[in-house]
């Protein structure tokens, strides 16, 4: 499985995220692009450790069996629910907002911690925040056919 922490990968994210415009529309969900754009890069931060979240007691139940579930292939499934705070609304500038994901992509070449904690899954080695920022990323660019 491709992980953020391999140079080409985020290469190659890097370059799809540039490919996506103010023209770009969802194949599935109900998020425009800059609203994708800003909740992947929120994301980002929380897996880089610079938010942080409690995780939910529903997370506490059946987190660790969701996250091995969701660690089990490639891709992700379309329509998966959305932690709370990571729901978007209004829009933002585009360009502003690509800028400031790849930024965060860039500085997976420095990850400083083990891992997070997901408010959701709870916490995360440093191996499966690889996996899973790379798959939440792969999944919303694909989400803008990109």
């Amino acid at each position: 499985m491709k992980t953020i922490f391999d140079q080409s990968t985020r290469d190659e994210m890097i370059r799809r995220i540039q490919a996506i415009d103010e023209h770009s529309s969802a194949r599935w969900g109900k998020m425009s692009v800059s609203q994708m754009l800003k909740h992947c890069s929120q994301w980002d931060e929380m897996a880089q450790g610079k938010t942080r979240y409690r995780q939910s007691l529903i997370g506490r139940l059946f987190g660790k069996m969701a996250l091995r579930d969701m660690l089990k292939d490639e891709k992700m499934k379309r329509n998966l629910p959305t932690v709370p705070s990571f729901v978007i609304r209004g829009s933002s500038d585009v360009e502003t907002e690509k800028k400031k994901w790849i930024q965060l992509m860039h500085q997976y070449a420095d990850y400083p911690t083990d891992g997070f904690i997901h408010p959701f899954f709870g916490a995360i080695s440093k191996e499966n925040t690889g996996y899973l920022v790379y798959k939440h990323a792969d999944h919303h660019l694909r989400q803008f056919g990109v």
